[in-house]
């Protein structure tokens, strides 16, 4: 039964991240086909990453303190509305007010959805049963890298209203795996409360505080400094993300070299994510942390001085301790130091850090390339992610559960 659970959240995770692919990594395909400029495009995407900052610790909040709704029952409610706007794109074949801010709602519903879905991972073991966000994490890596190549072709064979089509069917799978995990959860909860298997989680959520943002600052104010560190070392992995393109041709290539490396990139977070049970139980999260935020530093440094596409390649290699091994680590983490009543908030408040270093990046980055090119962008984001990372060593194992 806890094999199943950990099926279906798996199924959750890779509908989560093949939805990403559609609207996130093609946005800028989409909107150009239906007249949007570049600048236009940048301002859309900021504007996703504002509204879903403004509204991810409220809604956040609300799923810590809600009796009334599951977090389960939340995130259909998101997905649904998800799935309203994503049918609406079809309609909408030109650029307009409507088509602006129904792509700008989808980004930000999208952003938001993230820590609700990782937390989830955590509400599940309230069964009895270990469910591992690591495992069901690198199927959403896998399922991404493997949507991308399709999609790629199809694009080029059937056009851009590909996208939202294949969206909306993706989204019915996210919202099916989410009732069969839903169902799964009740079965094995059942089934645990019968063979006397209570969970420390079940005990702990039952005493659980309500705990309002102020409050939550107040009490991790460390925590908050460890996000600190976090826009420092995301930083270039936004410039990665958004800016590849420019840094490939920047030493010869082209966007196919581009193509292969972002698909590098994502098949090289599995590894990491599949064997992250294991590495826990040899190391800690805090150690774990330090340990990717110099991958992080050092993969963006190779990028800086690299003088060929290879340079590139090989400075990817560090993806598999970098993002890959953060990610979850950083996930796990949360859900160690902070009680039930603030865990939703926690993952929040890291995606929320991320989602400011995604503004961040998308902007700066954007006014340096036309300033003074790649070679400058990379030596920026090699000072920032250093700096982040000696933020992160400096400061995580000063967090202790309950403390700040």
């Amino acid at each position: 039964m806890g094999k199943l659970l950990n099926i279906t959240y798996s199924c959750v995770q890779g509908t989560f991240w093949m939805y990403y692919g559609v609207v996130g990594t093609f946005a800028s395909v989409f909107l150009l086909a239906r007249g949007y400029s570049n600048s236009e495009i940048g301002v859309v995407l900021a504007a996703g990453n504002v509204l879903a900052v403004i509204l991810q610790p409220v809604l956040a909040d609300f799923a810590d303190r809600s009796r009334k709704v599951s977090l389960n029952g939340i995130i259909q409610l998101i997905v649904i509305v998800m799935m309203i706007m994503t049918l609406a794109l079809c309609a909408l074949q030109k650029k307009s007010l409507a088509l602006t801010v129904i792509f700008v709602l989808l980004l930000a519903w999208h952003t938001i959805l993230q820590p609700l879905i990782n937390s989830l991972s955590f509400k599940l073991q309230e069964s009895g049963f270990h469910v591992s966000f690591s495992m069901a994490r690198s199927i959403g890596s896998l399922c991404y890298s493997v949507l991308m190549a399709v999609t790629g072709t199809m694009v080029e064979r059937c056009g851009v209203q590909v996208l939202p089509v294949s969206g909306e069917a993706v989204l019915l799978m996210l919202l099916i795996s989410m009732i069969l995990t839903k169902r799964q959860f009740d079965w094995a909860k059942a089934a645990g409360h019968s063979d006397g298997m209570v969970s420390e989680a079940i005990r702990e959520t039952a005493d659980q505080q309500e705990i309002n943002l102020k409050d939550f600052v107040m009490r991790n104010k460390v925590f908050v400094l460890v996000n600190v560190g976090v826009i420092g070392i995301f930083f270039s992995n936004q410039v990665l993300n958004n800016y590849m393109i420019q840094i490939v041709t920047n030493v010869g290539g082209d966007s196919e070299d581009m193509g292969r490396i972002l698909s590098v990139m994502a098949f090289l977070e599995i590894p990491a994510m599949v064997g992250f049970d294991s590495l826990r139980k040899r190391f800690s999260c805090q150690f774990l942390l330090k340990v990717a935020s110099v991958g992080f530093t050092v993969k963006i440094a190779v990028c800086w001085l690299a003088a060929s596409v290879g340079m590139i390649y090989f400075g990817q290699l560090f993806q598999l301790v970098s993002f890959g091994l953060f990610l979850p680590a950083m996930v796990n983490f949360i859900d160690e130091i902070m009680s039930k009543g603030e865990a939703v908030k926690g993952q929040a408040f890291f995606t929320t850090m991320v989602t400011v270093t995604s503004m961040i990046s998308s902007l700066i980055g954007g006014v340096i390339l036309d300033l003074s090119g790649a070679r400058m962008l990379t030596l920026v984001a090699t000072v920032a992610t250093a700096l982040g990372a000696l933020i992160i060593i400096a400061s995580v194992d000063r967090i202790g559960k309950g403390r700040s």
